[in-house]
């Protein structure tokens, strides 16, 4: 019995051990591995081009942390623009829309307005932001006119317009090299 205690001590230790020694490996890996590209999107009410833009960018990289936030969110992401995400394989069905307020003290590399009015609105944040940028889309939940067909398809245009300008971005980010 005494041989068998003494054998699973010795077992439990060496799994101990090369537990704690593949621990700090990963510690070390961690370390060792670039810190993501923090990249805020801002819009007025964070309903949809701003939802568009994050669904994007998290779909280009894993190198990325990504949040998109309203100066007046609102309650939900525009089901139009969930719509036409999914048509080209990003589901940002499950966002919601965020309060600006929460983001105003954190460090950005990147806070990015995608609408004229907020980036006329746009609080001074307290936070460092390293890249303060507009990119300006208009918005296509404003048409209002011509068939249901039509209305689509400006969302579509608005969209594929996103994804060139934010890949570009993507593409040519100083962080990333």
């Amino acid at each position: 019995m005494k041989l068998i205690l003494k054998a699973l001590a010795v077992i439990i230790a060496a799994l101990f051990l090369h537990g704690c020694t593949m621990n700090t490996s990963k510690e070390t890996q961690k370390n060792d591995e670039k810190a993501k590209i923090r990249i805020l999107v801002l819009c007025t009410g964070n309903t949809c081009r701003s939802q568009m833009a994050h669904g994007f960018l998290e779909s280009y990289g894993d190198d990325l942390d990504v949040h998109s936030g309203g100066v007046k969110a609102e309650e939900h992401v525009n089901p139009k623009a969930v719509e036409v995400m999914k048509e080209v394989g990003i589901d940002i069905s499950a966002h919601t829309p965020q309060q600006i307020d929460q983001y105003l003290n954190q460090e950005w590399d990147y806070v990015i307005t995608v609408c004229d009015h907020a980036n006329e609105t746009c609080p001074v944040f307290n936070g460092k932001v390293k890249h303060r940028l507009h990119m300006g889309f208009e918005d296509p939940s404003k048409v209002t006119e011509g068939t249901d067909e039509f209305k689509m398809n400006e969302y579509r245009r608005i969209r594929d317009d996103i994804n060139k300008a934010f890949s570009q971005l993507y593409d040519e980010m100083e962080e990333r090299k």
